[in-house]
């Protein structure tokens, strides 16, 4: 017991000054995070015969509670009712980025030789967008209120939805077991709890209102989680995402009237154990295997990054915005984070050394690329619209 609580402090010592670290040089938190797990682990600190956090029961447990906090705070953002009206357009744009990015990755990895379930996982690997970076980023850069904050938003819901189907399918596909009749039942299960979860958000909002209806903030807090950590629970002894399940949970409490409530107390939570989470893929992640994803990892970022500068200005387009603005949507797109390392976490639960292995490492060496180019461009992007239409005049102007 003493020895955990040590390697938990050394954990958030770490975590604490990689947070610092990022502060100063502007940088997302999430990269460094990854960063430090890989150094405080047994990869990099324990083979320098250093102090080292173990990727034990206590560190995965915080690690999976990180990852439901993060998709249930992404769910309530969302409601059935802002989805169905922007559907047309959520919709175009969603399709367009999926059909341009998604087979790439795939077929990297059938390039490569790999399996048709570890290419599925890396075509979503580089496939999803990283709603959290591209959200930081829209609020520090003040493209929040112009018009390609609203394109990207819809791609990103898209996305999102996507994967909530694509992670039920990959993690029965993944822990289903060998035969086609187990992998369909484990599908069966997984879409069936789905669907229950599915019925209660869209009709069970006076459900989730009367649950959250208490004045101290310590019962506030505690009912929420003792919604949505069971169901998480639940969900994965099912053989379900616990993101996903999370993701609906969040989703049902958006229209409870108590969204802003539940982010105003829960967000230093999710913010603790989200850090927890990247920093445990880092943990379990050896340094050395990232040079065995060297082929993947090179490939998918110089033929992925343009890939999402092209759907992004397509999506632009489908909102109906100017090319320049729709450059910006494409330069928004192309971070990766959280949901790719959630993808690289479930890889490395598989049965084959290149899930367990190959996977993850090439998913933290293309989170640290992706996150910094795209923050980069993001930042940089009036000179990435003039050397791309070198000095072509467009009517609108530029704001934000």
């Amino acid at each position: 017991m003493a020895a955990d609580l040590l390697e938990l402090g050394q954990l958030f010592v770490v975590v604490a000054v990689t947070g610092a670290i990022a502060l100063r040089v502007g940088l997302s938190v999430i990269p460094l995070y990854v960063i430090g797990g890989v150094l405080a682990g047994p990869f990099v600190a324990g083979r320098l015969g250093l102090p080292y956090v173990e990727n034990g029961e206590v560190v995965t447990l915080f690690a999976e509670v990180g990852i439901v906090l993060l998709l249930f705070f992404l769910g309530l953002e969302f409601s059935l009712d802002r989805l169905l009206e922007s559907r047309t357009r959520i919709t175009r744009s969603g399709v367009a980025d999926i059909a341009v990015n998604l087979p790439i990755g795939i077929g990297i990895g059938l390039l490569l030789g790999w399996s048709v379930v570890e290419s599925l996982l890396l075509g979503g690997i580089v496939y999803i967008s990283s709603s959290a970076i591209i959200t930081k980023s829209l609020i520090d850069l003040g493209w929040i209120a112009d018009p390609e904050a609203e394109p990207l938003l819809g791609t990103l819901v898209f996305e999102d939805l996507f994967i909530a189907v694509y992670l039920a399918v990959v993690t029965s596909l993944v822990l289903g077991g060998d035969g086609i009749g187990s992998i369909g039942r484990s599908l069966a299960v997984a879409f069936g709890f789905l669907g229950i979860l599915l019925v209660a958000v869209q009709y069970g909002n006076r459900l989730f209102a009367r649950v959250l209806d208490v004045s101290g903030q310590e019962a506030f807090v505690l009912r929420t989680l003792a919604v949505v950590v069971p169901i998480a629970g639940a969900a994965l002894a099912l053989g379900v995402s616990e993101a996903v399940a999370a993701f609906f949970v969040g989703m049902g409490f958006a229209t409870s009237g108590h969204r802003e409530k539940i982010e105003h107390l829960l967000t230093p939570v999710r913010d603790v154990f989200g850090a927890v989470f990247f920093f445990w893929i880092g943990v379990g992640t050896d340094p050395t295997l990232i040079g065995a994803a060297a082929v993947p990892l090179v490939l998918a970022v110089v033929l992925t990054t343009p890939a999402k500068v092209v759907s992004g200005y397509l999506g632009g387009r489908v909102y109906d915005l100017s090319k320049r603005r729709s450059l910006r949507v494409g330069v928004g797109m192309v971070p990766r984070g959280e949901f790719s390392l959630v993808i690289a976490a479930l890889a490395a639960s598989g049965t084959t050394p290149i899930m367990r292995e190959v996977i993850p490492a090439f998913a933290v060496g293309y989170v640290l690329v992706m996150s910094a180019i795209g923050t980069v461009l993001m930042e940089r992007s009036a000179a990435v619209e003039r050397l791309v239409f070198r000095g072509a005049e467009e009517t609108e102007p530029m704001g934000g």
